[in-house]
This record gives C-alpha cells, sequence and structure tokens, in this order.
C-alpha cells in the first residue's frame, strides 16, 4: 500500500502537516468559535452555538468595532502611501553603483530585522515628554510641538504608530523595488535621455510605467502588513489614548483577553481574516501574472 504512494508525497508531508496543524485547524476551529457563544469568564468550553449572531452585532450594534475599522483605515492609508513614497525614493537614490550605496543598502536590512515590539518600546522611549531624543529634537525644529505629550494626543498618537510602522518596513520595501528597478532595461532610459528628456520626464514615461508590477506587489504587501501590525501598537500606544490608534487587530486581542469574550473575538479576527484573503488573493494574481 505505501509503496503506491509517490515520492514526493513523503518529501512534502512533514511541510504539509506543519501547514495542517499550524494554519488549517487554527482557521477552521476559530471559524467554529466564531459561530457559538463563549465567554471565558463565565464557562470553560464554548457555549450555546449562536450562528451568525455574533457576525450580526458586530456591524449592527458594536460602535467600537465600527471606529477599529475606521482607525485602521486611517492608519492603512497613511501607512502604505508614507511606505510606498520613502520607499521609491530611497530606491531611486540608492539605484546608483559605489561603495557607499552597497553599504547604505546593507544597512537597510537592520530596522525590518528588529522586532517591532522593541521598535515600539524605542519610539516610546523616543517620544517621552521628559527625556525623549526625538520629542526634544522635533520641538526645536517645529516650535507648534514643543511640550506636546505625543502619545496623548489622537493624531499624534496615530502619526507617532505610522512613523514607526514605516520604519520598520521602508527599508525592506525599498529593497524590493531596488529589484524592479534592477530589471528596467537601461537602454530605454538613455534613449529618452539622448531624445532630450529630463530626470523626471524618463522617470514619469519610461522608468515608472515598466515596475508598476513591483509597486503593486509591494503595496499589496504592505497592506496586509499594516492590517496585521499589533505589536507596535500594543508597546507605543496600547491603542490610545482612548481607541484613537485601536486598530482591528487590537480590537481582536482586547476583546479576547480583556473582555474574555472568545466568540465574539473570533468572529470579528474571521472579519479581519476575510480582508487578508482578499489582499492575498490579489496579491497570487500579479505574482503568477508577472
Amino acid at each position: 500500500m505505501f509503496k503506491r504512494i509517490p515520492a514526493w508525497v513523503w518529501l512534502l508531508s512533514p511541510a504539509l502537516l506543519f501547514v495542517l496543524v499550524m494554519a488549517v485547524f487554527p482557521l477552521g476551529y476559530s471559524l467554529l468559535l466564531s459561530l457559538r457563544d463563549w465567554k471565558l469568564a463565565r464557562m470553560d468550553e464554548p457555549g450555546a452555538w449562536v450562528g451568525l449572531n455574533n457576525y450580526v452585532l458586530l456591524f449592527t450594534d458594536d460602535p467600537d468595532f465600527l471606529d477599529a475599522i475606521r482607525v485602521t483605515a486611517i492608519f492603512l492609508g497613511w501607512d502604505v502611501l508614507a511606505t510606498m513614497l520613502i520607499a521609491l525614493g530611497a530606491a531611486l537614490l540608492l539605484r546608483r553603483q559605489g561603495r557607499i550605496h552597497s553599504f547604505t543598502r546593507v544597512l537597510l536590512i537592520l530596522p525590518f530585522v528588529m522586532s517591532p515590539a522593541v521598535i515600539g518600546v524605542s519610539f516610546r522611549f523616543f517620544l517621552n515628554p521628559e527625556y525623549g531624543v526625538l520629542q526634544h529634537v522635533l520641538g526645536w525644529l517645529i516650535p507648534a510641538l514643543q511640550g506636546k505629550v505625543w502619545l496623548s494626543d489622537a493624531k499624534l498618537a496615530m502619526l507617532a504608530v505610522v512613523a514607526s510602522d514605516v520604519w520598520h518596513w521602508a527599508p525592506y520595501m525599498t529593497l524590493m523595488i531596488l529589484g524592479g528597478l534592477a530589471a528596467v532595461p537601461k537602454e530605454t532610459e538613455e534613449a529618452a535621455r539622448v531624445d532630450g528628456a529630463g530626470a523626471m520626464r524618463v522617470f514619469l514615461d519610461i522608468t515608472l510605467p515598466q515596475i508598476w508590477p513591483v509597486l503593486g506587489v509591494v503595496a499589496i504587501l504592505k497592506s496586509v502588513f499594516a492590517l496585521k501590525a499589533f505589536d507596535t501598537i500594543f508597546t507605543l500606544s496600547n491603542g490610545g489614548p482612548g481607541t484613537s490608534t485601536q486598530t482591528l487587530a487590537y480590537y481582536v486581542y482586547n476583546t479576547a483577553f480583556g473582555y474574555y469574550d472568545m466568540g465574539y473575538a473570533a468572529a470579528a479576527a474571521y472579519v479581519l481574516t476575510a480582508v487578508l484573503m482578499t489582499l492575498a488573493m490579489y496579491y497570487l494574481k500579479l505574482v503568477i501574472r508577472k
């Protein structure tokens, strides 16, 4: 019987078993959990079957959930936009050859390999109103920010969360865009320069259209990472002040481990999962098309 099984199945079986245990089973179990009532403070095991009631309550009778969606949309928009612009600008600057540019490209990987939790704690120290270096530097450069307590102001707290996440992911996205720029034929750009096109015109008409697929992949990946962002928010702002930086991922955590409503939190988590799966499908389409 076992001799009929192809060799490649045996080779893939450890990886398939790992995916089954670490991904498929938790997804299936959490889906069933989202259809039941389980308040951990009152019962040790999942309670009665409630069907889609948790999902209905999320969208019809939970202003905190709707506010978390609003905050997530704001965070996602500014985070992806800032990351894309900074990464694209840095990639264009580092595209040149030379020891300094090569050394800088190596240094770019350092922020990415740092733990998001460490980055959040670091930014919390940097923005401390008493001894924060970044707090005093920004207050000196922008007088309107002098004496401001960043993490107690809703808009500044969101700005701090976005800045910390951009600092973490922009270097990695820069390396991805550099790979896309390396695939652009130099002959097309040189031909445009010979015809009298300036640097901006060459970029807009020649370079940018050829790296659109790469930018699309970068945008989708960054959107996925932004939707999953939790560590930085937890260690930097803890979702505050109030709920001004409480994204959907943080809302799920707070509902599950703050209010111990596991079934309700699972339903909220599956709303986030649906968005992530949609983005993953678009990502696969772009990659396969490329």
